[in-house]
């Protein structure tokens, strides 16, 4: 009998720890790694460069009534936006190509790879000018991502490819899209898979430190993939709350009695 008392408390002790706690599943805490507030809350997104198979909305505008005559030929992606969304920007924006370039009309071939979307805006502006327009002035050209779109999988609510039509999503945002990580997901070690004109690279982020505001990774860029691992503890069978565990412990205890008991009688 006292080796199963000692084996149950041995299984009690490693269970009671697994529990997982505020700590596991709370987002940035101060973990007294906060020096400066002001350092800590500063934004380190950088203005994201385009890449082979990004796609590009270009809308172009015109006040004068004339240029808007004239501008017409350049608007295939705004009635697609309207009226087919992402699938339409599929077949009807600008999408990169191996080479770095986008097949705009009239204008021909334009590279845009390693250019932010303000420096193409300013590149179709002087392609404009030096092929189409003299007076460039009373023309708007705006120039959007297609959608941003990620990739998330492992412990979260909704795994999948997704997409949000916004300039800006951090991380935090992206999950919580794809349903938010589960309360068996490790929130201390997120994988980012990025993509480099090199090839991919995997990034870690621990969404619990709050420190991760000063992350290189806290912003998401199109075709990330956002891989949230299970925690240690859930391999080993471990309640999520204290209830869930107790009632564990109970059930193995029940089970350790039984067998002791009939093991007696045989």
């Amino acid at each position: 009998m006292k080796r199963f008392i000692i084996c149950f408390t041995v299984l009690l002790n490693l269970l009671s720890s697994s529990c997982i706690t505020n700590k596991d599943v709370v987002y940035l805490q101060d973990k007294g790694t906060v020096v400066d507030d002001a350092l800590v809350v500063k934004e380190l997104s950088k203005p994201y460069r385009l890449q082979i198979n990004d796609i590009l909305s270009i809308n172009i505008k015109a006040i004068d009534s004339e240029l808007k005559k004239l501008v017409e030929v350049f608007k295939p992606v705004e009635d697609a936006t309207r009226e087919g969304g992402q699938q339409a920007l599929y077949f009807n924006g600008y999408t990169v190509d191996l080479h770095g370039n986008i097949e705009f009309p009239i204008l021909g071939k334009i590279n845009v790879l390693g250019f932010t979307t303000d420096e193409v805006t300013e590149k179709v502006k002087e392609e404009l000018h030096k092929k189409y327009l003299k007076d460039v002035s009373q023309v708007f050209i705006t120039v959007k991502l297609a959608g941003l779109r990620y990739t998330v999988t492992g412990e979260v609510g909704g795994a999948g490819v997704l997409t949000l039509f916004q300039d800006r999503v951090n991380i935090i945002e992206a999950l919580a899209n794809a349903g938010d990580v589960k309360n068996t997901g490790d929130r201390t070690d997120i994988l980012v898979i990025r993509q480099y004109p090199q090839g991919q690279k995997i990034h870690h982020i621990d969404l619990t430190d709050i420190t991760a505001l000063q992350s290189p990774y806290y912003y998401i860029q199109p075709n990330d993939i956002i891989l949230v691992k299970p925690l240690k503890r859930k391999a080993i069978g471990a309640g999520e709350t204290a209830t869930q565990t107790l009632t564990t412990i109970a059930s193995l205890f029940a089970v350790v009695v039984s067998t002791y008991f009939l093991a007696r009688n045989l």
